[in-house]
């Protein structure tokens, strides 16, 4: 974090990111957004998403077939099971699926119908809005995702990152989005295709 001639904080600019050698549960941080009351906050970290504090909400994209046969949606299907519990909300793109495990809500964005179709822009809106409704009747304040919609549904994370401010600001909510080191993703995304 760097100071600005105003003395606000301003996130450090990827260039000026320290070079890290490895990658550990969580190498770099940048941080984004307003602070104060009802702002939110977006932080960038690289490192697995699943190493997130455990009372802090996940999110992640799926059909509404609840297929999650391949990258980071197989990985929540393996880690939270419940696709016959998210299947019986009978949820439609456009909407969030929830599951309550342990100490978290995990969120299911239902982004498309069907596994092999691609979401759109206005669908990921959509369903972001539905699980802000929820996490605000729910008293969640921190939420960790991927770069939802970004990997296998081939979204542009300059336009999903400018949604996610227009969903959440102003919601006194803090959005972490976890990426993969780019070895670690690359691994996983040629995983995801035999």
């Amino acid at each position: 974090m760097q100071m600005s001639a105003t003395g606000r904080k301003r996130p450090l600019a990827e260039q000026d990111w320290p070079q890290w050698q490895g990658c550990t549960d969580i190498d770099r941080q940048q941080t984004v957004g307003e602070f104060g009351e009802g702002s939110w906050r977006l932080n960038y970290v690289t490192g697995d998403l699943f190493s997130c504090p455990g009372d802090e909400a996940l999110a992640h994209c799926i059909s509404e077939d609840c297929h999650m046969g391949a990258g980071i949606a197989l990985m929540f299907r393996k880690k939270f099971n419940g696709v016959e519990e998210l299947k019986q909300q009978k949820k439609v793109t456009g909407q969030c699926a929830v599951l309550k495990r342990h100490k978290r809500y995990v969120y299911y964005l239902i982004t498309k119908k069907r596994f092999n179709n691609k979401p759109s822009y206005e669908s990921l809106r959509q369903s972001l809005e539905d699980m802000k409704t929820h996490c605000t009747l729910n008293g969640v304040t921190r939420l960790s995702m991927p770069r939802i919609g970004c990997g296998l549904d081939r979204l542009h994370w300059d336009r999903v990152s400018v949604i996610l401010e227009q969903v959440f600001k102003h919601s006194g909510i803090s959005v972490t989005i976890y990426s993969l080191p780019e070895r670690a993703e690359m691994t996983v995304m040629h995983e995801s295709y035999r």
